[in-house]
């Protein structure tokens, strides 16, 4: 090197652990951002009791067909009524039980994990087959495995909240219906159907207006019609030629909103 130079600083690492910023308020109509609706979701408690006589324990848990297939069977029950591993955990872009445990992806991670998440311009609600709407608090940490994951819903669907263990945040809570009421004021609702015309979805959210949000209603059941949001919806759209998962539909809307939003 000659005299009197000076080589330049080198260049700043990128940050690799990403903050959650904070939720959006609940005030906050304004403010564009992605919502998902996991609707038609399989998450009903079921009442058992053990032990015999008056020393009897009522005991709860999350209804579910690996578990409850004989109970499902009389109560005459399809035993796809119960698959709330299904808004937990869902094989990734296939339709069938054959595929290996280590694809599974877990779909509300999935949509906690993504960087719109942490920029603070996600909302996450649930929607259950038996009517009740849970609100998700971007923050929250949802549980990996199933077994702690039902525990965690049999707890909220019964006490209706579920509170940070250091703040008296909700990380968890049930709301009234019905969804629109919570939806930002200028909002695009958007149902995904196999039969609807095929667009991108960076395509579909850069054609919206420029401070609209969009609101997309992803099924969590195991089958059934997509008429579940037809009440709400202002446009019906298909994503792709081929079959999705709940979770690739919920990712696809996250990779093409980071993309028109500028969120890396």
């Amino acid at each position: 090197m000659s005299s009197g130079t000076q080589s330049l600083p080198p260049p700043q690492l990128p940050q690799l652990v990403a903050e959650q910023a904070y939720p959006i308020p609940y005030h906050d109509k304004d403010t564009q951002r992605l919502v998902v609706v996991l609707s038609n979701a399989s998450l009903e408690t079921y009442k058992a009791a053990s032990g015999r006589g008056a020393g009897r324990d009522e005991k709860y848990s999350l209804l579910n067909s690996d578990e409850h297939i004989g109970i499902m069977r009389k109560m005459g029950r399809d035993i796809s009524d119960a698959r709330p591993d299904i808004t937990h955990q869902v094989r990734f872009g296939v339709q069938h039980d054959s595929c290996p445990a280590n694809a599974r992806i877990q779909c509300l991670l999935t949509l906690l994990d993504s960087p719109i998440n942490k920029a603070g311009r996600l909302q996450i609600y649930i929607s259950t087959a038996k009517g009740v709407l849970i609100e998700v608090n971007p923050t929250v940490r949802i549980p990996r495995t199933f077994k702690r994951f039902a525990g965690l819903m049999v707890q909220l669907l019964h006490k209706l909240s579920i509170r940070s263990t250091t703040s008296q945040e909700k990380l968890l809570r049930v709301i009234k219906n019905p969804i629109s009421d919570h939806l930002p004021s200028n909002c695009r609702k958007v149902t995904l159907s196999f039969d609807a015309p095929t667009v991108r979805v960076r395509d579909y959210i850069e054609a919206i207006g420029p401070k609209q949000s969009v609101c997309v209603f992803i099924g969590a059941m195991a089958k059934g019609a997509d008429n579940f949001a037809d009440e709400f919806k202002d446009d019906s759209i298909s994503i792709s030629q081929y079959s999705l998962s709940a979770s690739v539909a919920c990712s696809k809307f996250c990779h093409g909103a980071e993309e028109v939003w500028n969120i890396i």
